[in-house]
C-alpha cells in the first residue's frame, strides 16, 4: 500500500513537471529540441491521413445506412462482438407492400398485375442493395476502421512516448546548463555536472531510439495509402456493379410495362377518341420527353368530291397528294418531331417548310413539304408565317 502511494506521488510529480515544462516551451521560456524537417513532414502526413480517413469512413457509413439510429445499433452490436441482425431494405419493404396490395385489389386486374411486376423489381433492387452494402462494408469500411483502431492507435502511443522522451531530454539539458553555470561561479569541478552529463547521455539515447521507432511507423503510412487505394478500387467496382444491376432491372421492368400498356389502356378507353386526339399527341417536347411518345389517331371522314379517297379515309399517300393551286404557306418548325409512321413528316427545330390543308383533314394537322418529302405535321409544332 505504501509503495503504491509513493508510486502515484512520483507519477503525479513527473506529470506536473512535464506539464510545467510544456507550458514554458509554449511561452518561449524554455528550450525545445526540434525534430528534423523530414520527421515533421511524416507527422503532418500521418495526421492528414487519420483526419481524412475518419471523414471518409463516417460519410461512407451514412451513404450505406442513412438511418442514424440503425448506425448506432450496428455500432453497439460490433462493440459487444455480437452479430448485427438482418435488416429489411427499403426496396424489399416496398415490394412487400405492393404484393400485399395486389392481392387485395386482385392479382388478375391490370392494376394488380402491374403492382406485382413493380414489386418484384423492387425486391430485386433491395437484394442488390443488400449485397452492395455487404461488399462495401467488407472491402472498404473494415480496412479503414482497422487502420484507425489498430495502426493509428499504435502510432499515437509511440508519439506520446516520443514526446515524453523529448521533454526528459530537454529537462536534462536544462539541468546540465544550470550545473555548468554553478560550476563556473564556484570555480571548481562539481559532481552535479558529471551527474547531469550522464543523465543527458541516457535520455539522448532513449530519445533517439524512440524517434527511430516512431519514424518507422510513420513511414508505414505509405503502405496504408497503397492498401486504401486497393480498397477504394474494390468499393468503386462493387458500386458500379450495383448501379448496373439497378439499371438492368429497371430496363426489364420498363419493357414489361411497355408491352402491357397498350393492352391495358386500349381496354380501358375504348370509344374515347378525345383522349387520343392528334392535338394531345402534338404536345410540346418538354412534356413528351418525360413520357412515352403518343401516336396520333387519324379520324375517319367521309369521302369528299375531288379529294383522293386515301386522304378522306385518313390514310395519306404522299404520291397522291398534290398541293392546292393557292393556300400554301411557309412555316417555321418550333420543336423536333419524330414521325410516327410513313404518313407523317419528321421535323427539325428552326427549319422552314411549306404547309397547306386539304378538305376533310383534321384541323390540328397540315400537309408539310420539304423538297421531295411530304407528310402530315402537327400544327402545334409550327409557327405559321404570313
Amino acid at each position: 500500500m505504501e509503495f503504491n502511494v509513493k508510486k502515484l506521488a512520483s507519477d503525479a510529480g513527473v506529470f506536473f513537471s512535464r506539464a510545467m515544462q510544456f507550458t514554458e516551451e509554449k511561452l518561449g521560456q524554455a528550450e525545445k529540441t526540434e525534430l528534423d524537417a523530414h520527421f515533421e513532414n511524416l507527422l503532418a502526413r500521418a495526421d492528414c491521413t487519420k483526419n481524412w480517413t475518419e471523414k471518409i469512413l463516417r460519410q461512407t457509413e451514412v451513404l450505406l445506412q442513412p438511418n442514424p439510429s440503425a448506425r448506432v445499433e450496428e455500432f453497439l452490436y460490433e462493440k459487444l462482438d455480437r452479430k448485427v441482425p438482418s435488416r429489411v431494405t427499403n426496396g424489399e419493404l416496398l415490394a412487400q407492400y405492393m404484393t400485399e396490395a395486389a392481392n387485395d385489389f386482385g392479382p388478375g386486374t391490370p392494376y394488380g398485375k402491374t403492382l406485382i411486376k413493380v414489386g418484384e423489381t423492387q425486391r430485386r433492387l433491395g437484394a442488390a442493395e443488400r449485397e452492395f452494402i455487404r461488399s462495401a462494408s467488407i472491402n472498404f469500411l473494415t480496412p479503414l476502421r482497422n487502420f484507425l483502431e489498430g495502426d493509428w492507435r499504435t502510432i499515437s502511443k509511440e508519439r506520446r512516448i516520443l514526446q515524453n522522451r523529448r521533454l526528459d531530454l530537454d529537462a536534462c539539458k536544462a539541468r546540465l546548463k544550470k550545473a555548468k553555470a554553478a560550476e563556473a561561479k564556484a570555480a571548481l569541478w562539481s559532481d552535479e555536472v558529471e551527474k547531469a552529463e550522464h543523465e543527458l547521455r541516457l535520455t539522448q539515447t532513449e530519445f533517439d531510439r524512440q524517434a527511430e521507432v516512431t519514424r518507422l511507423l510513420l513511414e508505414g503510412i505509405s503502405s496504408t495509402h497503397v492498401n486504401h487505394l486497393r480498397c477504394l478500387h474494390e468499393f468503386v467496382e462493387s458500386q458500379t456493379n450495383y448501379y448496373a444491376q439497378c439499371y438492368q432491372f429497371m430496363l426489364d421492368l420498363q419493357k414489361q410495362l411497355g408491352s402491357s400498356k397498350g393492352e391495358i389502356f386500349s381496354g380501358t378507353f375504348v370509344g374515347n377518341t378525345e383522349s387520343a386526339s392528334p392535338a394531345a399527341a402534338a404536345s410540346p417536347p418538354a412534356v413528351a420527353a418525360t413520357t412515352l411518345p403518343a401516336v396520333p389517331t387519324i379520324p375517319v371522314v367521309p369521302t369528299i368530291v375531288g379529294v383522293p379517297n386515301t386522304v378522306a379515309e385518313g390514310v395519306l399517300n404522299p404520291n397522291e397528294v398534290k398541293p392546292p393551286a393557292s393556300g400554301t404557306r411557309r412555316a417555321r418548325v418550333l420543336y423536333d418531331y419524330e414521325a410516327a409512321d410513313s404518313t407523317e413528316l419528321a421535323l427539325l427545330a428552326d427549319e422552314m417548310i411549306t404547309v397547306y390543308s386539304l378538305p376533310g383533314m383534321d384541323p390540328d394537322w397540315l400537309i408539310g413539304e420539304r423538297g421531295n418529302q411530304k407528310g402530315k405535321v402537327p400544327v402545334t409544332y409550327l409557327e405559321l408565317l404570313s
